[in-house]
């Protein structure tokens, strides 16, 4: 009787996962290098804040976003909210997954990744020209975080059904001149910011080593030993999690969850690390490492899956939020 109850819930244990692996399937080498492409293409001239070209990136993101089926969550029913910025107005593209538990539906969990980039070369950027070529195509910093989310919104919602919690999709600008995009949307928040459970941040995801990827916020909350035993579960992702050697007790300002992290909402920010091409017009489609950036958003996938189903939600490490949360805006 013990055997057939085991082998049971062994059984039903599969079924429940088999969705997810299917979903997770769909994050390809092939269609993060499809937005890759799309978004760190010559023609987008690197997508500086502002540009007609940034305009452009965000009508390619709110495409993704429309055919999905996600809710509109910017300014005035729209999926853009626009923010002031010296030289005109930028855009952030946002959009929602209604969470299906009438419970927990109210509550976030936040994906975001920056969208804009360098632009072309200028002494002001500090991206210089080779030769002819004078586009900072930003190809892993960050079209690859920006597929990765774009990734994620087609898995989560390829089949039902959806998590428990509601998923708020935030593709920022600005983010080179200061977390610009993200900084305003903390400012102007489409939903509560009190409501917001947990975010991942995906910045930088297709270079350097083939099985590793850091984690920004190691130790500082749940999120992180979560990420931890995701990767080991999930074995076929070939991925080892380590923290970011850039991060300190008290984290910098460098990544759009850093104005969130500042109000109190537990992070988790993947990260593959600084290299060669870094703000140079060679961090190009050509030298990422498609494999790696697809196997980084699935674990952010899952990641994004256990938040949004758990009962429980994320909780502040208390001497990390001491540190790292301001008490007021």
């Amino acid at each position: 009787m013990r055997t057939t109850t085991s082998l049971s819930g062994c059984l039903l244990l599969f079924f429940l996962a088999a969705p997810l692996e299917a979903q997770a399937g769909r994050i390809t080498p092939a269609l993060m290098m499809q937005h890759i492409g799309a978004l760190a293409d010559d023609s987008m001239r690197g997508r500086g804040t502002p540009s007609p070209e940034l305009d452009k990136a965000a009508q390619y993101v709110e495409a993704v976003f429309r055919h999905a089926g996600l809710v509109a969550a910017g300014d005035s029913g729209g999926f853009i909210q626009r923010f002031p910025v010296r030289g005109g107005t930028a855009p952030n593209v946002i959009g929602v997954m209604r969470g299906h538990d009438r419970r927990l539906a109210g509550e976030y969990v936040v994906v975001v990744a920056h969208l804009d980039h360098l632009g072309t070369a200028s002494s002001s950027n500090g991206c210089r020209a080779s030769g002819a070529d004078s586009i900072c195509n930003g190809a892993d910093d960050n079209a690859s975080g920006s597929a990765g989310l774009l990734a994620l919104v087609s898995a989560l919602s390829g089949s039902p059904p959806r998590p428990r919690r509601s998923i708020l999709f935030l593709s920022v600008t600005g983010e080179e001149r200061g977390l610009l995009g993200s900084r305003w949307y903390v400012g102007h928040p489409t939903v509560p910011l009190d409501s917001i459970v947990g975010l991942v941040n995906l910045d930088m995801i297709g270079r350097n080593s083939p099985d590793s990827i850091f984690l920004n916020g190691w130790g500082k909350s749940t999120l992180s030993s979560l990420v931890q035993k995701l990767a080991a579960q999930h074995h076929e992702l070939g991925l080892s999690v380590g923290p970011d050697i850039e991060d300190r007790p008290t984290t910098p300002g460098d990544s759009d969850h850093f104005p969130f992290q500042r109000r109190g909402v537990p992070y988790i920010f993947f990260y593959s690390g600084e290299h060669h091409d870094y703000h140079r017009v060679t961090d190009e489609p050509s030298r990422i490492d498609a494999d790696k950036a697809s196997r980084v958003a699935r674990l952010a996938f899952f990641t994004v899956q256990s938040v949004a189903n758990d009962s429980a939600s994320p909780a502040w490490d208390p001497e990390s939020r001491r540190l790292n949360v301001a008490d007021r805006p």
